[in-house]
């Protein structure tokens, strides 16, 4: 069956001399999009009879959408093509949309026993966001392509007292967050397994090959010490990570640029000392070998988007100032420059043109940020293949002895660590009475207030409700009432293992390995 399509506009780049005739008169291809306002990461959707609809093109050149995120462009526009095509089976294209076939695409998605790929609320939610966005955009007063948004709403009042409109086929099984938690062994486990080659019996296996093993476990041990999103984590420049000192220190700290947050708000991350270590590693070993190799290969000298760094400004607010192949200088606030801008720049090292792009491939070049999620994804599915006892292994997926991460996953858990420790310190190791404990936090603030500061939420609700449900309800105090004082010279990850492995035991989505949850070496896969 045809089916909508999309493209993505790329990055420019030079065009070759045209090999085949179909291509004779497009070398300034770059030149005709940007003449109609087509930007590189603009999508270009194209029909089932492989025609382009001129409205979608606006729409994708409009404000709204442009001021998505790269990966919320990319969800709404796949979300879009969903409901296009269960359109197209019905004759009809999504300016002839009626309500009655967005409750029908509703039942298909979620509830029509002969869909064999029902969605959640969580799902389908994403989808009417993306329908809601596209017909308001299409309805709105000056535009006006439509006379009616086929998406019914109704109107409630919002946290702030202002008026929302709010989807009538927002589903109602939609949980806050897809959030779930590893206790610190299991999040050791599952980094040893499968991130670093190990096998049941706690070795590393021999025929592991890791060939960037110091990065992916550098970057992982850093979104869990730090409790950054995935895009905050990957868009670190080399010289925006602390450096050890030799006087040492078990937290170091950084700022987050504006531009990386999704609040779009700087702040503090605080990170180990151990995992800024981890990072200095990889920087001095496969990372350093990664731009050697691609140095001699010339790659950085193909780089079209290229903007050499000249000077960084120090003081509140530094600068970034660089310089581009056409000779071309410009400056930017370093807080301001996205991603996309950061992939760009480069420094003149030692033996030539290097990234300033922390986190590189095999080939030199920056990771882009999405790429993350493969490495998290063959990373579990080596725990999996390690983990698993072979008959269990396809039959029953509840009882899978693995732990399963991903790159959010260790932001959720790093909120529950900071929050236990955090309460572990107020009631214990500073030997508190009552009212200490509120002088306390009057003057510092209470804990759940500092895990919320530390995940740069805006409301204190996320914090608790999303990410902290399991233990919102629970009395921490008197949980770990029984856990043992921290002594001169011992670890507190470790110390705090059991009063972790007790909340798992009580509450609902936190894994960890227990007694019955360890695998004999002879169960290795």
């Amino acid at each position: 069956m045809s089916k909508w399509r999309v493209f993505w506009v790329p990055k420019p780049a030079p065009i070759a001399p045209p090999r085949l005739a179909v291509l004779a008169g497009w070398a300034d291809l770059a030149e005709r999009e940007a003449s109609t306002g087509i930007r590189p990461g603009d999508p270009i959707l194209l029909a089932p009879d492989y025609r382009i609809d001129e409205l979608l093109s606006l729409y994708t050149r409009s404000s709204p959408f442009r001021r998505y995120t790269k990966e919320t462009k990319r969800n709404y526009i796949t979300d879009l093509c969903l409901f296009f095509n269960f359109l197209w089976r019905r004759g009809k294209v999504w300016t002839q949309a009626a309500e009655s076939d967005v409750d029908d695409s509703q039942f298909w998605r979620q509830r029509s026993p002969e869909n064999p790929v029902r969605v959640g609320g969580n799902k389908w939610n994403r989808e009417l966001a993306a329908l809601m966005n596209l017909y308001t955009w299409a309805t709105k007063p000056g535009n006006q392509f439509l006379t009616r948004n086929p998406v019914p709403v109704h109107r409630v009042v919002g946290r702030h007292g202002q008026v929302v409109d709010v989807p009538d086929g927002k589903a109602k099984d939609a949980r806050g967050s897809n959030v779930h938690w590893l206790t610190p062994r299991t999040f050791r486990l599952w980094v040893n397994v499968g991130l670093r080659g190990y096998v049941a019996d706690g070795l590393p296996s021999p025929s592991w090959l890791g060939r960037m093993e110091g990065r992916n476990v550098a970057f992982v041990r850093l979104l869990t010490s730090s409790g950054m999103r995935r895009l905050e984590g990957a868009s670190l420049l080399t010289f925006e990570v602390p450096s050890l000192r030799l006087q040492g220190s078990r937290y170091y700290t950084g700022r987050l640029a504006v531009a990386v947050t999704r609040s779009k708000k700087a702040r503090t991350y605080y990170v180990e000392a151990q995992v800024v270590g981890d990072i200095e590693s990889y920087v001095e070993s496969s990372r350093a070998d990664a731009i050697r190799a691609a140095q001699t290969r010339g790659r950085y000298n193909a780089v079209p988007s290229l903007r050499l760094v000249t000077r960084v400004s120090r003081g509140p607010k530094p600068t970034v100032y660089w310089r581009d192949r056409q000779g071309v200088n410009g400056r930017i606030a370093l807080t301001e420059a996205t991603a996309d801008e950061r992939m760009t720049w480069y420094t003149e090292g030692p033996a030539g043109l290097e990234p300033l792009w922390l986190w590189l491939n095999e080939m030199g070049l920056p990771l882009q940020p999405h790429s993350w999620n493969n490495v998290f994804t063959a990373a579990n599915q080596r725990c999996r293949a390690v983990l698993d006892p072979e008959p269990e292994r396809h039959l029953d997926p509840h009882h899978s002895r693995a732990p399963y991460a991903t790159p959010h996953s260790c932001r959720h858990s790093f909120a529950l660590y900071m929050l236990v420790i955090l309460h572990h310190l107020m009631d214990q190791r500073f030997g508190l009475s009552p009212q200490e404990r509120r002088d306390y936090r009057l003057l510092y603030g209470d804990p759940w207030r500092m895990v919320q500061d530390l995940l740069g939420h805006a409301f204190l609700e996320t914090t608790r409700e999303r990410y902290l449900a399991p233990v919102a309800d629970l009395q921490l105090r008197s949980l770990l009432t029984t856990a043992p004082l921290f002594r001169e010279g011992e670890r507190p990850a470790l110390e705090m293992d059991e009063v972790f492995g007790r909340l798992a035991r009580e509450a609902e989505g936190i894994q960890d390995i227990d007694t019955k949850l360890r695998v004999a070496p002879q169960a290795a896969g």
